[in-house]
């Protein structure tokens, strides 16, 4: 499936504009229609959620990781 550069926008949840700066960098795959419409393949953005998902699985596991007993600490009572 393809997009437009705003439906692209939409999708990531960013800007129109930063799709437009990748798109200018070469970092995202565009097609160009018959009118000079850009289209932007769907699935090439597959691997940055999964990436995503588990950077999110990550920090989640480390916030929920108990803080160590410190050693050093004496109770003075």
């Amino acid at each position: 499936m393809y997009l437009t550069i705003e439906e692209t926008a939409e999708y990531l949840s960013v800007s129109v504009s930063y799709v437009e700066n990748l798109v200018l960098q070469g970092k995202v795959r565009v097609l160009h229609d018959e009118e000079g419409n850009v289209l932007i393949y769907k699935d090439q953005f597959k691997t940055h959620f999964k990436q995503l998902e588990k950077y999110q699985l990550l920090i989640q596991e480390l916030e929920n990781e108990p803080i160590p007993e410190d050693k050093d600490i004496k109770d003075e009572d």
